[in-house]
């Protein structure tokens, strides 16, 4: 799933070790969809990818997540798991990959002169 939006929270990185020994990180924000009625998504991204997306308070991105319910003594809890997180904006547009050269390189294009015996009616 995908969704779109500003970052208005960053919050602390969170790490420690599992029960097996194994140590892992999380790091969680909150997005806030650019609606007309904008709604608050609490997600995080874990383990490397904490690290492979970091991501600052106003940055403008595209979100993709899976969402997961879990079971805990009686009582649901459900997550927003980051998987990828790309920046939208001016700094997107000029990224390797895009559909249309950078402006930079644009060349205006040559002037046609037109021929005086033209026989097209208009």
């Amino acid at each position: 799933m995908e969704i779109k939006g500003k970052i208005i929270v960053a919050l602390p990185e969170q790490s420690g070790t599992s029960k097996s020994g194994n140590a892992w990180k999380k790091k969680e924000y909150v997005l806030e969809t650019q609606e007309t009625y904008p709604k608050k998504v609490h997600f995080d991204f874990f383990g490397e990818r904490a690290e492979q997306y970091p991501l600052s308070v106003g940055d403008d991105i595209t979100l993709s997540f899976d969402i997961e319910s879990r079971e805990y003594n009686g009582r649901w809890y459900t997550s927003i798991r980051g998987w990828k997180a790309e920046k939208n904006g001016a700094s997107a547009a000029a990224q390797p990959g895009s559909d249309f050269p950078p402006v930079d390189n644009l060349v205006p294009p040559t002037p046609v002169a037109s021929e005086p015996n033209d026989d097209l009616p208009f």
